[in-house]
């Protein structure tokens, strides 16, 4: 099975930047998406051979998941269930035989960490949602996480220690996850290579890859001895980030 995660900064704005092709050409199981400003029937597309399910946010032209599946889900659900949460459309779970498939786009803390306390309280409940999950069945979490774990996660590292995605807080938040028995699958297969999801339109970062790791492949510690590889498409154009895949065996 291969599932692809894509922060696309905007669906119908990379739709018009060959995305249908990317779908077509590559033979993908399941396409996660974040960030997709856009409600459902504003969507005069359609990939075929996919279902679709879409989680909005209330305010228009903002934040947003959809989800893409050649293979029917047992059960979908939308947001995490904690009132505060769920209105800004950052989280759908689906539920297939072997596993369940949550397609997250986090908070992020915005600059000089503005929402950080929320993304703190964002953290814990979904922390908790995790959980609850994996304890029914083993749990594929993908998305734009906004945190660099490491060091190694991106190019500058002492010029960031305090910003948005690679505060000590953030980070901590992501060792605490996997502390609960889940796996970085780039991570875990490739322990020392530098390769980046997110780059910044300012000053040529992406040309210079002056990069940032912020996009995640997570699975439950039970399905190790099913990862067969996770990539990073960094060739990919078309948003500030680029998509990200993971190939399992069931």
């Amino acid at each position: 099975m291969l599932l692809a995660s894509y922060n696309v900064n905007g669906l119908r704005a990379i739709m018009k930047k060959g995305f249908d092709n990317f779908i077509s050409q590559n033979n993908f199981d399941i396409v996660c998406l974040q960030e997709i400003k856009m409600l459902r029937e504003q969507a005069h597309f359609e990939f075929t051979g996919y279902e679709s399910f879409w989680n909005s946010a209330r305010r228009l032209g903002y934040s947003g998941t959809a989800v893409f599946t050649k293979e029917k889900p047992l059960g979908v659900t939308y947001g995490i269930g904690v009132d505060g949460h769920d209105d800004e459309g950052r989280v759908i779970t689906l539920e297939f035989e072997d596993f369940f498939l949550i397609n997250c786009y986090t908070p992020n803390s915005q600059r000089e960490l503005a929402r950080l306390p929320y993304r703190l309280e964002w953290e814990e409940s979904f922390l908790k949602y995790l959980i609850s999950i994996d304890k029914q069945k083993p749990l594929v979490l993908c998305g734009d996480l906004n945190v660099a774990h490491n060091e190694i996660d991106l190019k500058n590292p002492k010029a960031n220690r305090n910003n948005a995605g690679f505060s000590p807080q953030e980070r901590e938040k992501f060792s605490i996850l996997l502390s609960h028995g889940f796996l970085d699958t780039f991570r875990c297969l490739y322990p020392n290579k530098v390769q980046y999801t997110w780059w910044s339109y300012f000053g040529n970062a992406r040309a210079n890859n002056i990069g940032w790791r912020i996009d995640y492949f997570v699975v439950s510690e039970r399905l190790k001895d099913n990862l067969l590889d996770a990539t990073i498409l960094d060739q990919v154009q078309g948003s500030d980030h680029c998509p990200v895949t993971l190939e399992l065996n069931f």
